[in-house]
């Protein structure tokens, strides 16, 4: 039986077991989805660019991104970007257009419903 994989990282652990009460409690499947997708090995988790984030929203859309932001590209509206990491390069873009970086942690507490939020991968 092959060895199950997932986060090394402790607080990545974490993270995902909220998501998963999270879910539960709030019968919410948005945080299951990105629960399953932390799960997997970083590898293969999402890398997403600020250009197609760019590309795929509009203003103040809130962005869910269950992997990494990078700073690739220009972001020219205003949106609310959670992920579980960020490049600096993308957070001074993201600051410099009027949005806003966030961790998915502190997205679960602002929002826990899940209402209007896109998951970009």
């Amino acid at each position: 039986m092959p060895k199950p994989t997932g986060p090394t990282n402790p607080e990545d652990w974490k993270l995902v077991i909220e998501l998963d009460k999270k879910s539960k409690s709030e019968k919410c499947s948005l945080w299951k989805r990105v629960s399953d997708e932390l799960r997997k090995p970083r590898r293969n988790r999402a890398s997403v660019n600020l250009s197609k984030i760019n590309r795929y929203t509009v203003n103040d859309d809130i962005i869910l991104v269950p992997g990494k932001v990078l700073g690739s590209g220009e972001l020219e509206h205003k949106v609310i970007i959670a992920a579980l990491t960020f490049s600096e390069e993308a957070v001074n873009k993201t600051k410099k257009s009027g949005g806003e970086c966030v961790t998915i942690r502190e997205l679960m507490k602002r929002n826990p419903s899940g209402s209007k939020v896109k998951i970009i991968k």
